[in-house]
Order: C-alpha cells, then structure tokens, then sequence
C-alpha cells in the first residue's frame, strides 16, 4: 500500500490552543524598550494595541487558549493539508521525504488570516471601530481586510509603494473586503508627506509603512494598529501551522529532520519551527538531531548579515526598541519581487534563538527562488508565492545533498501562499527581466551607523 500523499484532519484537530516558545527558551525574551531605555510598559503600548494583544505579547505562559469564536473562522480553512511532495521528489531523484504545509487554502491565500483574525477578534472585544496596518506584498494587508470583514471593523492599509504597482490585485483583494488602501509613502500622514517632500518617487519600505500606521493609530481613541509578522503575538498566533504538521506527520509515524521556513519578519517561520524547536528544547529524542532553518532572500539578508542589537521597527522611530538582528531600521531593501521579505528586521524571538544557534537561517538569491518555485510549480501543480520560493528553493537543496549522500532524511517547509497574484514577478522571470540584488553592504553599513544608542 503506497504512503498518503494528502495527510488531512478534521475541524475537532485545529488546535485549541496557541503554543508560546517564550516560556521554554533557555533564556527568557529579552524585552522592548521605551524611549528612555527602560523596559516598554503595557501603558506605553496601549496607545497602539488593545490589553488582551499586549498581554499576549508579554505573557511567559505556555499555552494561550483560542477563543471559540476564532475557531469558527479558523474552520473555513483550517485545518490546513500536509502535502507529500512525491513528483518532486522523483524530478530531484533524492531519496529524501519532502512534504509542504499548505497555508493557500486560506480566504487570503496565505498563512497570514491566522492572527488576522485574532487581532481582528480582540480589537472587536475591545470596542475598537478602526484598524491601521501596513503590507508589503499585500498578504497581511489581504488578510487583516477579510478578518476586519469578519467583526465589522474598517480598515486602513499603508501598502509599500513598490508591492503597490507591482501587485494590483493584492489591492483589488483588500478593496473587496471593504479595506482603504494606500501607496506608501503617503499624503495621508505627517511621515508619508515628509518623506515625500525629499523624495517624491520614494519606492516606499515596510518600516516606512509601519510609521505610517503607527502615527494614524496613535492619534485616534478608536483606532489600534495591527502587524502581520515580527511581534512575539503574530507568531504565537502562526503556531497553528507547526502545531498541525506535527499532528499530520505523526499519523503517518515521520518526524522531521529538517523544518524550513520563508523569513523575513518570521511569522511564516516561527509558525511552522516553534513547535517542533519546542520539543528539541525539551530533550525529546526524536527532535535530537532536527535543524529549523530560516530563509531569506540575499538581498535583504538580516539574520545572515546583519546586527544584533536594539533598534526601531519601523522607520521614523514610533516603534518601541527591539532587540533583533537588524540591518538598521532606515535601510531600504532593494525592490525584490517577494515583498513580504523586504523588512529591515526579525522577530525579537527568531533573533533571540538565532543568536543562541538553536536556529540556523541561509540566504539564497532571487533567481535562484523563481528558478525552485517553477519547477516546484511544474511537480506539484502549485504555483507559489514568490516569499514561499524562498523555502522551496532550500527544500530543493536540501533534497539534492541527500541524493549525494543517500539520506533519507524527512524535510518540512512551510508553502505560506499562492501566487496567483504574483504572474507579473513570473512574467519578468520568464522574459529574463529578474536580475540578483547583491546584498548592499555600503547602504546597511551607513545604516547601522544610525542604530539608537541604548545603555
């Protein structure tokens, strides 16, 4: 009898609780600071979020249940397939297993709606009327629209100008579902008509757009902000995904030896990683030899090549510091088509377990990306997102030095979302019009020389 291709679950398997990776980690989270360098207090943090997020965001619980309301809406898609990567694996000619979590069957088509709709959810609670967030390739954007759809609550997007002309549809989504969307830099706030002011054809970055949100959420009573990566509460939140591969792979008795992720604030990664990294940190002995890697594209390569330490996560400053790796908060990413990846950061919590070598990451190059999701797309019938390539790509790599070695091993990637809105990107790729970004040491280097100066 041949193995499942299609691990499936019911709705009684989406999980009923959220797993918080603070709580095991050999050392506890470092936390943000406030404008004086002491640690940010939930006060300091009101002005932009409700109580319910900030206690999520500080909290060392283990276990953070799911309100049942979510649940309902986490079963128009969840959970989510476990797919065997079986046609690819006979292209590469490896030995190894490859399977892929699915997160393009969500309304979205990404991964994203699974804190969207948390956030969306808590902010209703609170008696929040408004919503502001910022998007880059206009995955977050799409999902917060569809979940602010979901409590009634308007939304306001600052979408990167670059992903803006670049994916059109991405705001025809958010449009649908009732979002306001927004080229940033924009005229709609003081940070936008500054920036604008010196340079008008400003190509806009996701710290830009951050600012932007920011300064509109903290100067009304019934607006909070709402972000779609990088905070310990989105990723705890993405848990679901991890939480169900384990779930999938063990009906079918495999564990990963491997677990892959696209990285660029860490949302994606962390919610496939942290629940398998949690049974490493445990000393389980079937996670004894598991390695997570985040990857990243090498143009905007901020775990690989960029600076551990305090800084802003947007781009004018409003943000509460955050240790992180950094390629310094004003530093603006080369216009790569996945534009999910182009954020300056990473998620205190990935940096933390990076710089700690529980974690590994790799960067890999643009062409190198579309090159993987192609051929993935010509396997698996799946056409995926450009930010999902990124994990294709190490999968395939992965893959190839088993077929040298004759391991094997089982790999794991997280396949975050489709890219039906992406074929603009795969037309460039075709036409040969794609070209690598080298990593722009020159422009992080003057950068970082702006990190603020903390202690």
């Amino acid at each position: 009898m041949s193995e499942p291709t299609r691990i499936l679950m019911t709705e009684a398997d989406i999980p009923t609780h959220w797993y918080n990776i603070a709580a095991d980690m050999p050392n506890a989270p470092l936390p943000p600071l406030g404008p004086d360098g002491s640690p940010a207090t939930p006060e300091q943090m009101s002005a932009i979020f409700p109580d319910a997020i900030i206690e999520q965001e500080m909290t060392a619980e283990r276990w953070i249940a799911i309100p049942e309301e979510v649940r309902e809406i986490y079963k128009i898609w969840r959970p989510t397939p476990l797919v065997r990567a079986a046609r690819l694996e006979r292209a590469l000619g490896t030995p190894a297993k490859i399977f892929f979590k699915y997160e393009g069957v969500s309304p979205a088509g990404s991964h994203k709606p699974n804190s969207a709709v948390p956030q969306a959810y808590y902010n209703k609670q609170a008696g929040i009327k408004r919503l502001t967030t910022e998007t880059g390739a206009g995955q977050w954007g799409s999902s917060i629209a569809f979940a602010g759809g979901m409590f009634g609550i308007d939304v306001r997007v600052f979408m990167v100008n670059v992903s803006y002309q670049q994916k059109p549809f991405r705001r025809s989504m958010m449009q649908t579902w009732g979002a306001e969307v927004f080229a940033s830099p924009s005229k709609e706030t003081q940070t936008g008509r500054a920036i604008l002011e010196k340079d008008p054809d400003n190509q806009g970055s996701l710290g830009i757009a951050i600012s932007e949100a920011v300064e509109e959420a903290a100067g009304r009573a019934d607006t909070k902000y709402t972000l779609g990566s990088v905070l310990n509460h989105v990723l705890l939140h993405q848990t679901v995904i991890g939480q169900e591969a384990k779930k999938q792979l063990e009906k079918i008795g495999l564990y990963p030896d491997v677990v892959l992720g696209p990285c660029g604030g860490g949302s994606s990664f962390g919610g496939i990683a942290f629940p398998f990294l949690c049974d490493q940190i445990a000393g389980e002995k079937r996670a004894e030899k598991l390695r997570c890697v985040a990857v990243e594209p090498a143009s905007c390569p901020t775990l690989t090549k960029g600076a551990y330490a305090y800084d802003f996560g947007d781009a004018s400053g409003f943000t509460p510091l955050m240790k992180m790796y950094t390629l310094g908060h004003d530093f603006m990413p080369p216009g790569i088509h996945a534009g999910g990846l182009r954020y300056h950061g990473d998620s205190p919590l990935v940096s933390q377990l990076y710089h700690e070598k529980l974690l590994e990451a790799v960067a890999v190059p643009q062409l190198a990306t579309f090159e993987a999701g192609v051929m993935f797309a010509r396997q698996e019938g799946i056409i995926p997102a450009p930010e999902s390539c990124h994990a294709i790509r190490a999968a395939i790599d992965e893959a190839l030095v088993c077929k040298q070695t004759g391991e094997p091993k089982v790999i794991l990637f997280n396949l975050t979302g489709h890219g039906h809105f992406d074929m603009a990107s795969y037309d460039r790729y075709f036409a040969g019009e794609l070209e690598n970004y080298e990593y722009p040491a020159e422009a992080v280097a003057a950068s970082l020389a702006h990190l603020p100066k903390v202690g």
